[in-house]
């Protein structure tokens, strides 16, 4: 029988082998970053073809393996699936046995904290919730771009260090999210980078249907100037028709949109309406211009835009259309 003392995992070398369960866009490049730091791939899950062609790329002469023998040949495993995924895959992989103690278990999840790694704790591994807030592509470019990466760390106290380190290593800020404020944290994320792919789609196209030749071109230094603008400012940096209460260029939008691209209609509403909450509050809108422009909102949600004045819409002075009263906030 060995009797000879085993180090605590927590103070052992840097130097560890990794596993990757899920070998998305995210995974490979969290391990190559790893690489890149000194620890070494060792093996990788992968079930479609695109995942397998990703991995050949992103971590080339690691072995494809089914999930149990990834973590039996890992010291630090990356659990990287879609979310909803997450959970039976740590209750199944606790279940069979393939979670050894003292194994760093690290999923990407924005969404879960540590505890949704509760059933590996309970196996005896070391849970850690490390999150990128970044884009991937699964391609190389993805390491690159970790590199003053912000990661959402969530962990136990104890292991609060190691966790912070990790993400140090592969170029990333630590930042600590609290385990019930993830989803509020995720959402947050969504909010700003996932929707904004879509609205930056809808723009691109719509150009496109304008006859903007080169619609990339146009909208690159908008975009850039915008997105520097409200991270300095925030609201402050608001601009544009809302903004200013041109209620009659809003009510132009919603025609023009229902027009030629209906499925815009919708976004384009809320995203109005949330801007013109916001620039209200903040005092750059004024209340007087206010009343009208959010009575074409309410115009152009229910039916087709028309400029204000016109029967039924709220006239351009500010006092209710012919047939209205002002729309109570809903």
């Amino acid at each position: 029988m060995n009797t000879t003392p085993q180090p605590d995992p927590r103070d052992r070398p840097a130097r560890l082998t990794v596993g990757v369960v899920g070998a998305g866009r995210v995974g490979p490049a969290l391990a190559a970053s790893l690489q890149l730091a000194g620890h070494r791939p060792v093996a990788v899950s992968a079930v479609s073809d695109a995942s397998r062609r990703r991995a050949d790329l992103m971590l080339p002469d690691v072995p494809v393996l089914p999930p149990a023998e990834v973590l039996q040949r890992s010291e630090l495993v990356l659990l990287t699936v879609p979310d909803d995924a997450l959970p039976e895959l740590v209750s199944g992989l606790a279940d069979t046995g393939a979670v050894r103690p003292g194994q760093l278990l690290v999923h990407t999840s924005g969404r879960y904290g540590a505890r949704v790694l509760d059933p590996a704790l309970r196996a005896g591994a070391l849970p850690l919730a490390l999150h990128p807030a970044m884009t991937f592509t699964g391609t190389p470019v993805d390491v690159q771009r970790l590199a003053g990466c912000s990661f959402g760390v969530t962990a136990p106290e104890e292991l609060r260090l190691a966790a912070e380190a990790l993400v140090i290593e592969m170029g990333g800020e630590p930042e600590w999210i609290a385990e019930e404020n993830r989803p509020l944290y995720h959402a947050a994320l969504a909010l700003g980078a996932n929707h904004l792919v879509t609205l930056v789609a809808q723009s691109l196209e719509l150009l496109r249907t304008a006859g903007v030749e080169a619609p990339d071109r146009m909208l690159g230094p908008l975009l850039g100037a915008a997105l520097d603008n409200a991270l300095r400012s925030g609201d402050g940096a608001l601009t544009g028709p809302v903004a200013r209460g041109d209620a009659g260029t809003v009510a132009a939008h919603v025609t023009e949109l229902r027009r030629h691209s209906p499925g815009a209609v919708a976004g384009y509403l809320a995203m109005a309406r949330a801007t013109a909450d916001r620039a209200l509050a903040h005092g750059l809108l004024k209340p007087e211009l206010a009343e009208d422009l959010l009575g074409v909102l309410a115009d152009g949600a229910s039916g087709p835009g028309r400029p204000p004045g016109s029967p039924g819409t709220p006239g351009t002075d500010g006092t209710p259309g012919t047939g209205d009263t002002p729309e109570e906030d809903q």
